[in-house]
Order: C-alpha cells, then sequence, then structure tokens
C-alpha cells in the first residue's frame, strides 16, 4: 500500500497542515464602511506597533477621534503620535484610508480592496506596493505588485504608501535553525524534500537513483496520488526557435 504523498495529506487538511489562528494577534480588516466613512472623515492617532506572526509587516494600533480602536498595516516612514484620516474627505497623508476615486494617479498604495467593503484584499506583504494607473468613469485601474493590472470600483478603499519592512529577504538565513524559525511561524511545512530523494512508496518520483525512470508529464484529470510533475504541460524539453532550425539547415548546406 505506502504511505500517500504529502500532496494529498495537505489536502486533507489535518492541524499538522493547518495555521493555527490562536497564535495570531489581530484578525486585518478596516472598519465597516460606514456612512460617516462615506460622507466624511476620521481621523485616526497611531498609538503602538504589533508584531504579529502572521504577517510579514508591522500593524499599528490606532484610535479613532469617535474612540474607537482598530489595527492598520504600518507604511513606511510612520511613527507613534502620527494622524491619518480614515473617509471619503480625509487627506492624502502617509497610511490614510480613502476610496480609490479620491487618490490621484501614480499614488503609491497597498492593502486594497477587491470588493466594496471586503476589508482589504490585495497588495498585504512586507515591502510591497501598487499604482493607480488611471481612471474611467468609476472604475479605476491599478497595477499590482505582479505588473498585473486589475480593474476595480472607485468606492474599494486602500491605504497611501508602500509597506514597512522592505528588504527582509536581503539580509541572509545564515543558518538552518533561523529558517525553521522563519516557516514554523505559519506553520509552513519546510524542508521540502525534492520527490527523486524519496521512495517509491513515498512518492511517484521516487526509488531511483539520480532521475525520475518516467515521463514527468501527468494530465489534468489524473488522481490526487499521482498528480506531481508537469500537470497538463503544454509542451516539454527544449525550445526550438525558427533562428535555430534555418540556421541548421544553413551549415548542413554548405557542408
Amino acid at each position: 500500500m505506502g504511505k500517500r504523498i504529502k500532496a494529498r495529506k495537505r489536502g486533507a487538511a489535518s492541524p499538522r497542515y493547518r495555521s493555527p489562528k490562536s497564535r495570531y494577534k489581530v484578525d486585518l480588516m478596516y472598519r465597516n464602511y460606514d456612512d460617516i466613512e462615506k460622507t466624511g472623515v476620521l481621523t485616526a492617532k497611531v498609538k503602538s506597533f504589533v508584531d504579529d506572526p502572521s504577517r510579514t509587516a508591522l500593524l499599528m494600533h490606532v484610535e479613532y477621534d469617535n474612540g474607537e480602536r482598530g489595527y492598520l498595516l504600518a507604511p513606511e516612514g510612520i511613527a507613534v503620535g502620527d494622524e491619518l484620516d480614515v473617509g471619503v474627505q480625509g487627506k492624502l497623508k502617509l497610511g490614510s484610508v480613502l476610496p480609490l476615486y479620491r487618490i490621484p494617479d501614480g499614488t503609491y498604495i497597498f492593502n486594497i480592496e477587491r470588493v466594496q467593503g471586503d476589508g482589504g484584499k490585495m497588495v498585504k506583504a512586507a515591502g510591497s506596493y501598487a499604482t493607480i494607473v488611471s481612471k474611467e468613469k468609476n472604475i479605476v485601474f491599478v497595477r499590482l505588485p505582479s505588473k498585473h493590472t486589475v480593474a476595480l470600483s472607485g468606492e474599494c478603499r486602500a491605504q497611501l504608501g508602500v509597506i514597512c519592512g522592505g528588504g527582509r529577504l536581503d539580509k541572509p538565513m545564515l543558518k538552518a535553525g533561523n529558517a525553521y524559525y522563519k516557516y514554523t511561524a505559519q506553520n509552513k511545512v519546510w524542508p521540502i524534500p525534492r520527490g527523486v530523494h524519496m521512495a517509491a512508496y513515498s512518492h511517484p518520483h521516487g526509488g531511483k537513483q539520480h532521475h525520475v525512470g518516467k515521463p514527468t508529464t501527468v494530465s489534468r484529470g489524473a488522481p490526487p496520488g499521482a498528480k506531481v510533475g508537469h500537470i497538463a504541460a503544454r509542451s516539454t524539453g527544449r525550445r526550438k526557435g525558427k533562428k535555430m532550425i534555418q540556421a541548421s539547415d544553413n551549415a548542413g548546406g554548405r557542408a
């Protein structure tokens, strides 16, 4: 029988492969998009910063002028005691939360809502930012860090600036112990050995010395235990362009 490969075990969503929500400090979302934000503005003051193990960037604990408290992603350059605005009538300050139609073209933004009122879903990793490209009626075109451009409603909210923590990947790990704590903070599986290094009963690519021993391409409808490798590959092997083919033909004619 053997045992199930890791891809199948993770798909079963056992506690070993689930993220421990109890370890995290904050369920990060914008405040409810109520009439205060739709017509006016709230001023928030930064009280402190929070290091949440579920996120790569720092969070800032803010207190609004109506007595509410909440958490927002911290942008680069903000400090304790700074103020920011939340709402349609807010000013263009660092870290302010505004609807997209109120933000000028070319501005750096992050923590963007995909649908109005969802609390922020896109561009939330440390050091990342998106850019507003253009506006057309109530549609705003935003260029994401992946260089892909998306069309969003002008009512979707976003924060101004660049998320803090940029350059965190520049520092080397130096030892495997640091990598261990990095991945276990979010309950990620690490290390992940290659399939060719496993035994045949542990992985479809296992059981050979230095190679797989069979084609690594599998169909889209393969069962979970076999769905590893190049899934539904469009092409395999070297890509030969027209110039390479013509060059080989010419070389053969001269010989």
